[in-house]
């Protein structure tokens, strides 16, 4: 089915691949923006067994339960498959949808290394329909002022970038949930998840990086789980700092720590040659955090705030989730709608996915060798 010319007044049925009844990411973000937005209807679920399945349809309202994926994306009741499960599960979820040719959007990052989202976006290429990726940070209203900003001339021409931010997760104390993100193999690291989203904004802003140069470490080895006080391996990088510079020309740092800190969660600085923006917040993670702007420009002393105009919360249906993490995966999904019932390309692809991708893998590469990368594409973001 072409979504593309589907009538207004016919909902995308969505098939939801990982909403648990134990709650979770799906429950607290999908499910919300999903049942607001006009033009969605939850159609269907998927879980790792009939009986999870059962239960999850049941606590949610959801009409169809499916207690397998291939069930799910062979149903002619969806219209489009949404990936919500663990990274190393990504590539057989995906798969499987764009095999039964259904469009696809999965959350990010799109593969378990830059090798499997190369190969998923080449197998989107030839199935010929639609796919997304949950970069979702692109469409948080202040990061969209900050780029209407920079591209009316709020700076002048862009000298450098800095950017200072936590990652919350990766500390000293990790949830027993959370346990699977400590082993670097299952692709759920800080570089990849609130490193790599914030970094694709950072792009959308202000182009780009051409070339990096970084340092990764494992600062600490063993963590601790909380309430227990169980100790455990971490092999993942909990610092990052990459330098670099971006297409157009610009300067720019990024440090990633693990945890929280006592003094700065998120600082990200444009300076420019006619004045400055100052974006702060609560950590690292973009794509939820709740964000202040501020500038100065010419002779102002001191930067003042900039509040993110209306015409940004343009999806009124999402008001009340305003300062929740699902309020921006809801603006990705209308963004979604748009090029699924308009053939618009406003919400990023799997090819966009995969070139973020290059750039994080073009990182560890700098970091392993000591050397400065380049990278070639470099074509304007979304």
């Amino acid at each position: 089915m072409n979504l593309a010319t589907a009538p207004p007044s016919r909902p995308v049925r969505v098939g939801l691949v990982g909403l648990s009844a134990r709650g979770g990411w799906a429950a607290q973000s999908h499910l919300p923006a999903l049942t607001r937005l006009p033009g969605y209807e939850l159609r269907a679920l998927s879980a790792s067994g009939d009986a999870s399945a059962r239960a999850a349809g049941e606590t949610y309202g959801v009409p169809l339960a499916f207690g397998s994926t291939e069930e799910l994306v062979r149903s002619d009741e969806v219209d489009l498959v949404v990936v919500s499960v663990r990274v190393p599960l990504h590539r057989e979820v995906v798969l499987a949808a764009l095999g039964a040719g259904r469009p696809v959007l999965s959350e990010w990052p799109l593969g378990n290394g830059l090798a499997e989202a190369e190969e998923l976006a080449a197998a989107a290429g030839r199935a010929g329909v639609r796919t997304f990726a949950g970069l979702q940070a692109r469409s948080a209203p202040a990061v969209r002022h900050v780029r209407e900003l920079v591209a009316d001339g709020y700076v002048g021409e862009v000298l450098s970038t800095s950017l200072v931010a936590s990652g919350r997760r990766w500390g000293p104390v990790f949830e027993p949930s959370g346990e699977y993100l400590l082993d670097r193999r299952n692709g759920g690291t800080m570089l990849t998840i609130p490193f790599g989203h914030t970094v694709d904004a950072v792009a959308m802003v202000l182009g780009e990086f051409t070339e990096v140069s970084a340092t990764l470490a494992t600062r600490r080895p063993v963590v601790h789980e909380e309430g227990t006080g169980r100790a455990a391996a971490m092999t993942v990088d909990d610092q990052i700092a990459v330098s670099g510079r971006l297409a157009g020309g610009a300067v720019a740092s990024v440090h990633f720590r693990a945890g929280l800190s006592r003094g700065t969660n998120f600082h990200w600085e444009i300076n420019g040659t006619e004045g400055d923006l100052v974006v702060t917040g609560d950590s690292g993670h973009l794509q939820q955090a709740a964000l202040t702007v501020r500038g100065a420009r010419g002779t102002d002393a001191s930067p003042a705030e900039l509040p993110v105009p209306a015409r940004h919360f343009a999806v009124p249906e999402l008001d009340d989730l305003r300062g929740l993490p699902a309020y921006n995966v809801g603006a990705q999904y209308a963004q979604v709608l748009a090029d699924l019932t308009e053939g618009t390309a406003h919400a990023p692809d799997f090819a966009h996915a995969a070139r973020r991708q290059r750039l994080l893998d073009a990182i560890e590469r700098s970091a392993a060798t000591g050397t400065r990368v380049t990278l070639q594409d470099t074509r304007v973001t979304l």
